[in-house]
């Protein structure tokens, strides 16, 4: 996940309100305030006795020179670098960014900045610092970096068949957010094949609609996650991030609230991707649906041969969770 900092040193105690109102990451306070912080709310703090350190944790390091780019590549293999350019130029980062793989903040005063700097070479900066000193630009800030959609390459998957195979154990994500028509979550056997599952957002006469919901599948199945990971469904837990997902590919991290873990009985849905056969395992129920080229929702257990549905491919393989470079075969 990308972090966002909010600097309130020197101390404003209406930043600090609105960094934990906004959903922060941490602040960043004078050494003696640690304690007042802790008296307005959970967030982390960094300063000297903080919970994230000065020199221990982190460090501030200016770009003047390529020499410099080198020892903020040393020091971020260690701990978080607060990157400042003089006059926040999008090169040196682009250059560190493509020699580090991890613990590159840089400091930002408009939403635009931050916008440029999560958005830098795709990957972007792991976090922000934001310097704005008025709490409303800090909030909109925030909520715009919060609210921003990354883009995920969606594919169409041909289906094959769907058969039923039995009864087994299902996971249902629950949510905190609600979802939408067209939205859901990127679930599958395999993690280099994923179909986009349907929120149970959907008006229906069997059950009242559950927008923060998806009916993810067994709990062997792989789920897409932030930072280009993904985990077992049955390794989902409150507080967790998953990716949701709408039928553009447009996706943005949600919080997990609960996770339920049910038997009931199972379909195998098999289906052509681009780079071959792919499947996943769902609840047999009228309820469950996929995900068409236009948002529609479609129930698996009305799908037939030669459907279309959505989905997202890789062709790396993973290993706990990351994407490597070898060869993986999962059938």
């Amino acid at each position: 996940m990308k972090e966002i900092w909010v600097k309130a040193d020197p101390w404003n105690k209406k930043l600090v309100t609105t960094a934990l109102e906004g959903g922060a990451d941490a602040v960043i306070v004078p050494d003696d305030k640690v304690k007042e912080v802790k008296e307005l709310g959970i967030i982390k703090t960094v300063a000297k006795d903080g919970d994230i350190k000065w020199e221990k944790d982190v460090v501030v390091m200016e770009i003047t020179s390529s020499e410099d780019e080198d020892k903020i590549v040393e020091e971020v293999s260690k701990k978080r670098v607060i990157v400042r350019t003089k006059d926040w130029k999008i090169i040196p980062l682009e250059n560190l960014i493509a020699k580090a793989n991890k613990n590159i903040f840089v400091e930002v005063k408009d939403l635009d900045e931050a916008k440029t700097a999560f958005g830098i070479l795709e990957k972007g900066v792991d976090g922000i610092v934001i310097v704005e000193e008025d709490p409303v630009k800090v909030k909109e800030i925030i909520n715009g970096v919060r609210m921003e959609r990354q883009k995920i390459p969606l594919v169409e998957f041909e289906i094959e068949s769907v058969v039923p195979i039995g009864m087994g154990d299902r996971v249902c994500v629950d949510t905190c957010t609600n979802m939408g028509p067209g939205e859901g979550m990127l679930v599958g056997n395999s993690s280099q094949a994923l179909f986009l599952v349907h929120s149970e957002s959907i008006e229906n006469p069997y059950v009242e609609p559950r927008p923060f919901r998806v009916n993810a599948g067994a709990v062997h199945a792989y789920i897409m996650v932030p930072g280009g990971k993904t985990k077992y469904l049955s390794e989902l837990k409150a507080g967790d991030n998953v990716i949701c997902v709408n039928w553009k590919g447009e996706a943005f991290p949600v919080i997990v609230g609960r996770v339920k873990i049910e038997k009931r009985p199972l379909l195998l849905v098999e289906a052509k991707g681009p780079f071959g056969p792919v499947s996943t395992i769902l609840q047999n129920a009228e309820t469950i649906r996929l995900v068409g080229k236009e948002g529609e929702a479609l129930s698996v257990v009305k799908l037939k041969k030669g459907d279309k549905v959505m989905g997202y491919v890789e062709e790396a393989g993973r290993h706990f969770g990351h994407k490597i470079k070898e060869t993986i075969l999962e059938r």
